[in-house]
């Protein structure tokens, strides 16, 4: 069984690029462009892993994290948070948003998969 993640980013460079690493990596990959697209997707196909943009326009990413942690079928569903944002005590609000971890970009690849290796330990690539 293939391990899927969710990947919710507005901007079409940044998701090439992270779909690109997954895709490499042995994941498969489901893309949303928006919160609303992302929250219907995860839903539906129930991933093993969000990578989930925090500032994405319309329902921002912390609300759409606040989403899925709170609906009983998607709440077991890891969310990483993916931003720009490094200032201190920016993880800590992300985390305290129901996220799971937290990535700054620009993205480091090794990073990113070192995370998502240790969230979904036990399932499959």
């Amino acid at each position: 069984m293939t391990i899927t993640i969710a990947v919710v980013e507005d901007n079409p460079s940044n998701m090439k690029l992270i779909v690109l690493i997954l895709q490499r990596a042995g994941y498969a990959v489901l893309e949303a462009c928006d919160a609303d697209c992302g929250l219907a997707i995860i839903r539906e196909r129930q991933p093993d892993l969000v990578l989930m943009d925090m500032h994405i326009p319309g329902t921002d990413g912390m609300e759409a994290t606040r989403v899925l942690k709170q609906d009983t079928a998607t709440r077991h569903i890891p969310v990483v948070a993916l931003t720009a944002r490094a200032m201190e005590g920016d993880r800590e609000t992300m985390l305290a948003a129901g996220c799971d971890g937290y990535v700054s970009k620009p993205i480091r690849y090794q990073e990113v998969l070192a995370l998502i290796e240790e969230l979904t330990a036990g399932k499959q690539k």
